[in-house]
């Protein structure tokens, strides 16, 4: 087939353009540093650990400064237990923690509902991404005294040895950990050996004799103890008696133990103002899976003012509010949404009538 003066033209043309191409890229390529700079080790390093690469590079400074407003932000009334969390982290940052001991070492006392086993979750997620980024042990699974064997592994010999121990191999997996040990009180007493050991030394040996480093763990250890006691005190409007609290703890647990913890901290109950925004903040999670579905919702005042009423004792704290969601406005927007009453792209006003909620689709 022939070629014409037109199809000459339009090659040289698409030449001379893409030999100008091959001259930039050229030019980019011989000024690339052959050094590897700390992206490129960031990225490497999230690939291996699983830790998002927006969290390694944001500037570690501006993250440790704003601990304390990150972790408020989700978790209300609790200022004290945020600070002193914050300060543990921030020192170990700074090579100020003791050689050899966990980050951190915690017992969080309070009734039930206030947040003790929330903000560790909390903290998992501001340091890693992920709230579950953690390893937590319910004790009341620990009550035997086989317990030790479950926890750091089985000696040789034994049925089990193979298998590791519960806490040993999840913090050998993850070294940077939060370690939760949720009502702590409930362990058989050898169990409290082998947390002198982790709290004292920063490490365990498993039942495979190997030393697994806990140095660079945070230790969260909840109990229900004194619970009472705060309660009296909140609902007197009186500041908690710590000499009380201490004294009452030393005769349930080892002094050796409470020796070493880095602080006691208290969990209070809510007032009326916190529990509203902790309804707030329940809502949210139901917005989500809303918006998920395309659909939008928002809560009047009315209507969170009776989560908050409804959804909150003294005695069970403000862990109601999520059954209330579930139950009765969960369980009834679930039924329009299947019923076509509610479809994507409605946006759905969740208000108060008779003391009922009710659902008024709103124009966009």
């Amino acid at each position: 087939m022939a070629i014409n003066d037109f199809d000459i033209k339009e090659l040289k043309e698409t030449f001379a353009s893409q030999k100008k191409q091959l001259g930039e890229i050229k030019a980019v390529v011989e000024n690339l540093s052959p050094v590897i700079n700390e992206a490129d080790v960031a990225a490497v390093v999230a690939r291996r650990t699983g830790i998002p690469l927006s969290k390694m590079m944001t500037a570690e400074k501006d993250r440790l400064v704003n601990m304390e407003a990150f972790l408020s932000k989700k978790i209300v009334g609790q200022e004290k237990a945020i600070k002193a969390i914050a300060n543990a982290v921030r020192k170990a940052r700074a090579g100020l923690k003791m050689a050899n001991r966990p980050v951190g070492s915690f017992l969080f006392l309070g009734p039930t509902g206030t947040g003790k086993t929330y903000l560790p979750k909390l903290l998992a997620e501001f340091l890693f991404d992920d709230k579950n980024a953690m390893v937590r042990l319910d004790m009341s699974e620990f009550m035997e005294k086989h317990s030790v064997a479950k926890m750091i592994g089985a000696p040789p010999g034994y049925v089990g040895y193979e298998e590791g121990g519960v806490l040993t191999e999840a913090v050998k997996r993850k070294p940077f950990s939060i370690v939760l040990l949720d009502e702590v009180e409930k362990a058989h007493p050898d169990v409290f050996n082998i947390l002198l050991q982790l709290m004292d030394d920063g490490r365990l040996t498993d039942g495979q004799n190997r030393t697994v480093d806990f140095s660079n763990c945070i230790v969260v250890l909840t109990s229900n103890y004194a619970a009472d006691k705060i309660l009296d005190a909140d609902r007197e409007g009186r500041e908690v008696n710590m000499d009380e609290v201490r004294q009452f703890l030393f005769s349930k647990f080892r002094p050796e133990l409470l020796n070493r913890l880095n602080d006691i901290i208290i969990f209070h109950t809510f007032t009326p103002e916190q529990v509203e925004i902790i309804a707030g903040l329940e809502f949210e999670g139901l917005s989500e899976m809303l918006r998920d579905q395309n659909i939008t919702a928002t809560l009047s005042q009315p209507a969170k003012a009776k989560l908050a009423k409804d959804g909150y004792t003294f005695e069970l704290g403000a862990r109601p509010i999520q059954r209330i969601i579930e139950r009765d406005i969960i369980n009834k927007l679930s039924v329009d949404i299947i019923t076509g009453s509610i479809e994507k792209g409605d946006h759905v006003a969740i208000d108060v009538k008779d003391d009922a909620y009710v659902f008024v689709k709103q124009e966009q």
